[in-house]
């Protein structure tokens, strides 16, 4: 008998969202966002320059963009088995790099992670959202991004203690990704559920017309390239300006301003609508962004990780429920097509930030240019709400 026989449908769905929360924590927070936290060690190894950096980044934004294509036709009944892939390809990407010396076969490694990154992103979602029916579970299944990044950075901040290089530290990341994977694995379902339609609570935004998908994809790009600035470069530029504090340290608190806000931002979709919600996330993370060029000091650079860290994954959690909605609307797969555009984003916005930064020695710029993309996401939704002629 299958556990989603013996166990209620509340329990069913609860291990669901736990499990889920651990792939997205593995695959994004360990897969993917690690390398922000370990980068400042590795350039000050030599094992990167900047610019090396700035190229690993982009190509794993890169990749994160072409995974996002792969998985446009993904449908949720192949949302187990990629799950299982990914975790198994994750663990690979993470531990190759602890025996990498050379800059273009880490750069390139980089891109392959970040091509894993997003089918665990579209995979997660799907398998929760759709294959399981559990689309109440999106607050928990986001916040594993977050429980990804805390849990990654604690894990480096303990190998930096006992002295651990930039390679002994991707070692001991592999690890805690492959437990992690153990602990999920097992409860990853491969049965459907189909939740039943319920109730305005369980609907984020029923009382108001839902975004349109062509706009919502658009809305996704643009806060894709706002937040990733900060998300990339964050503990490289505050190094050294908060004293004996590790910059890693600002990046835990990073990630442990995500896990809260999927829960916050969920509450905040339900009582305003998508396009209310969204409007306050977007204006929100724009002011955490250009919190550091308003105030360059240990104020601003804490107050900024823990602004975008609260509303990036809600940002995420908004959009991703929104995109389930309008989803038998069009004929390819929203989630991964939203994916893709927030990919794109992501590999313009390094690429900005390294002009900006060769011309000025400073992320101040490319932080405004940053601003100004979440304002004019922002801008968008305003828009939508007149346009859509109800006020959610």
């Amino acid at each position: 008998m299958s556990n989603t026989q013996v166990l209620s449908p509340s329990v069913s769905h609860g291990t669901s969202a736990m499990v889920a929360a651990l792939i997205m924590a593995v695959g994004m927070g360990f897969g993917r966002f690690a390398f922000t936290g370990i980068y400042p060690q590795m350039v000050s190894e030599g094992v990167l320059t900047v610019h090396d950096g700035t190229l690993a980044a982009s190509a794993n934004y890169a990749g994160y963009l072409l995974g996002a294509l792969l998985a446009t036709r993904l449908h949720p009944k192949d949302a187990h088995n990629l799950c299982l892939w990914a975790l198994l390809a994750t663990i690979v990407c993470v531990g190759v790099l602890s025996v990498l010396h050379t800059p273009w076969l880490i750069i390139a490694v980089r891109g392959l992670g970040g091509a894993v990154s997003a089918l665990v992103m579209v995979a997660a979602s799907l398998w929760l959202l759709q294959h399981r029916g559990h689309s109440r579970g999106a607050p928990m299944l986001y916040a594993g991004v977050g429980i990804g990044i805390v849990l990654s950075s604690e894990l480096l901040a303990a190998g930096q203690s006992f002295g651990l290089d930039s390679h002994g530290l991707w070692l001991l990341l592999g690890a805690g990704a492959l437990v992690l994977s153990l602990i999920a694995m097992p409860g990853l379902n491969s049965s459907p559920v189909e939740e039943p339609l319920l109730p305005a609570t369980a609907s984020a935004s029923s009382s108001s017309a839902p975004l349109g998908a062509g706009r919502l994809v658009v809305l996704y790009g643009l806060a894709g390239f706002g937040y990733i600035i900060t998300a990339t470069y964050l503990p490289l530029f505050v190094s050294g300006a908060l004293g004996a504090v590790s910059p890693i340290q600002v990046w835990a608190l990073f990630g442990l301003g995500a896990v809260p806000s999927c829960f916050v931002w969920h509450a905040v979709h339900v009582r305003l609508g998508t396009h209310r919600a969204l409007q306050l996330n977007l204006i929100l993370q724009a002011i955490g962004v250009i919190l550091p060029v308003i105030s360059p000091n240990a104020v601003g650079y804490l107050g900024s990780a823990l602004i975008v860290g609260g509303t990036f994954m809600g940002t995420a959690t908004i959009s991703m429920l929104a995109a389930r909605r309008v989803a038998h609307t069009v004929r390819f797969n929203i989630l991964a097509a939203m994916t893709a555009s927030f990919g794109l984003g992501q590999i313009i916005g390094p690429l900005v930030a390294s002009t900006l930064y060769a011309r000025s020695q400073s992320f101040s710029a490319s932080l405004q240019v940053a601003t100004a993309a979440l304002v004019l996401a922002a801008l968008l939704c305003v828009r939508l709400s007149k346009d859509s002629g109800v006020q959610p």
